[in-house]
């Protein structure tokens, strides 16, 4: 599989994992400039922006952890202009969604607040 197709699968399951917790999904690989939100999801009032990282093995980290600051500092950039171009009123939750992939097995780890900039 190539990597953009491997990424699309990833934001697949994390739409699906997410919908099931009870999100509403608004955007998935929403560009403002540089920047690209995986997906932006609605629950209640909260906001919940997701970098999905998806990986066969741990061997070199888990998929959460290569979400780099100069990462977070993008999704923050296009988080602010989706909220504030639709004036929402919401609570900003900036979260990963990690999903590790072996031929035997997937584990999804949901991140809530994985980064403090609002």
């Amino acid at each position: 599989m190539k990597p953009t197709e491997l990424g699309r699968a990833g934001e697949d399951i994390a739409v699906t994992y997410l919908q099931k917790q009870g999100f509403r999904i608004l955007a998935r690989n929403y560009r403002f400039g540089k920047a690209e939100i995986d997906v932006i999801s609605l629950k209640g009032n909260r906001l919940s922006v997701v970098e999905v990282k998806w990986r066969s093995s741990a061997d070199y980290g888990l998929p959460q952890s290569f979400v780099t600051s100069k990462k977070q500092r993008l999704l923050v950039y296009a988080a602010n202009h989706f909220v504030q171009s639709r004036d929402m009123d919401v609570e900003v939750s900036l979260d990963i969604i990690g999903i590790l992939r072996t031929k035997n097995k997937q584990i999804i780890e949901f991140i809530e607040n994985a980064y403090h900039f609002f």
